[in-house]
């Protein structure tokens, strides 16, 4: 907390990797990454959506790491060798994805010009051929979206937690069940006994 505070504090850049730290978390689903490596490069994605070089937003990433590397005397070619494997990362590829905008979108507004050419010509067009094949393409190209079948797996995988809590599940019922059968308690009694588990004690109807 104490360096998301730190971060989110830059009087220039505070909004952006707050937003930027929200807007990607999903991809610490992908794999086992520490906050802390994915606060870092969340701030060096945002450097360098500024249009900051690899060099720059690295530096301004890690000013301590790079001061460090000053301080040691490491070649200037040995740091940018640092910088260009830290812009191999996985986090930070799996970051940068997440920014990339789709094509279509980034060309919606040529595809509109594109669309109105098509328009024209099938309107205009001295050749009734360039009139068929523009009307083709507009109706190939406005049709409505074919919908998808999506099948969706809402199982649970049983992971090693879910397997042993099922198998204590299992031997206590069947300890119920040999305490009944043994008449030396009644079912009403064994619903409302208080439950040992790994020395604790807790209360059945909870």
């Amino acid at each position: 907390m104490e360096k998301i505070n730190d971060i989110i504090s830059d009087p220039g850049m505070g909004e952006i990797f707050r937003e930027n730290f929200i807007s990607y978390t999903h991809v610490m689903r992908d794999g086992k990454f520490k906050v802390t490596d994915y606060l870092s490069a969340v701030k060096y994605v945002s450097f360098k959506l500024m249009g900051m070089t690899n060099f720059e937003s690295y530096i301004k990433t890690f000013p301590d790491r790079y001061q460090k590397f000053i301080n040691d005397g490491v070649p200037s070619k040995d740091i940018h060798c640092y910088v260009s494997a830290y812009n191999k990362n996985k986090l930070v590829n799996l970051i940068y994805e997440q920014t990339l905008i789709p094509t279509h979108v980034l060309n919606a507004d040529i595809f509109q010009k594109a669309i109105n050419v098509q328009a024209d010509l099938m309107l205009n067009a001295k050749s009734e051929k360039v009139k068929c094949d523009a009307a083709n393409s507009l109706l190939n190209h406005l049709k409505k979206p074919e919908s998808n079948k999506i099948e969706l797996n809402l199982g649970v995988g049983e992971t090693s937690i879910i397997a042993e809590l099922r198998e204590t599940t299992a031997k206590l019922a069947a300890k119920q069940q040999q305490l009944i059968e043994s008449n030396m308690y009644s079912a009403k009694e064994i619903a409302h006994a208080p439950l040992i588990i790994e020395g604790e004690v807790s209360d059945a109807e909870e």
